[in-house]
């Protein structure tokens, strides 16, 4: 990710509308970063494959389909695409 550059040279006094016009991409994209870095999105993916990670831990041959059941029966909402991607 290249929005910590962005910061890191932003601290060295280049302007940040420069940085972001030379690395391709925009402003209001880095300032969105900035003000939540880790996306709801991502922390929810990440306390998904915890939990698929224990139910795969208790069977290990278990597939995406079983672990998307046992998921949905432990009160997480995810799909087996989802499962799957993750």
């Amino acid at each position: 990710m290249t929005y910590p550059l962005v910061l890191d040279l932003a601290a060295d006094d280049i302007p940040v509308a420069v940085t972001c016009r030379v690395l391709g991409f925009s402003k209001q994209a880095f300032y969105r970063w900035r003000k939540d870095p880790v996306s709801q999105r991502d922390w929810d993916d990440a306390h998904l494959i915890n939990a698929a990670l224990d139910v795969h831990a208790d069977d290990p041959e278990s597939g995406y389909r079983f672990i998307a059941d046992e998921l949905a029966d432990l009160g997480h909402q995810a799909g087996e695409n989802r499962v799957a991607r993750l």
